[in-house]
């Protein structure tokens, strides 16, 4: 008796544990994403740094700023869109895993 009711409480707790791998793997993604975001910030502002001693004359100087700017929104632009892609991925794996543990409830026909 308390073997049917370990397996029972084990397959029951099943769609729980995959919810709980599918929100880990979400976040390790998004957080392996960030530091690469990040890393790829400094880097660009210590090349920046770099070029800006370099400069000799204003103008100069403000093309380096706008293109130091393009490229910081070319970094974000992509690290948004790599977010939003596992966000995305992580929603379509829980929606399965509830239309999933749903279905397991459902009358058979």
């Amino acid at each position: 008796m308390f073997q049917d009711m370990s397996k029972v409480l084990s397959q029951s707790m099943g769609p729980f544990k995959e919810l709980v791998n599918i929100q880990t793997r979400m976040l390790e993604e998004l957080t392996r994403q960030q530091m690469e975001c990040t890393k790829a910030c400094i880097d660009a502002t210590v090349a920046q740094t770099r070029q800006m001693q370099n400069c000799t004359s204003a103008d100069e100087l403000i093309r380096s700023q706008q293109e130091y700017a393009v490229q910081l929104e070319e970094t974000l632009k992509q690290a948004n869109d790599r977010n939003m892609k596992a966000l995305h991925e992580a929603r379509e794996s829980v929606e399965r895993l509830a239309e999933d543990a749903f279905d397991a409830f459902a009358p058979k026909r």
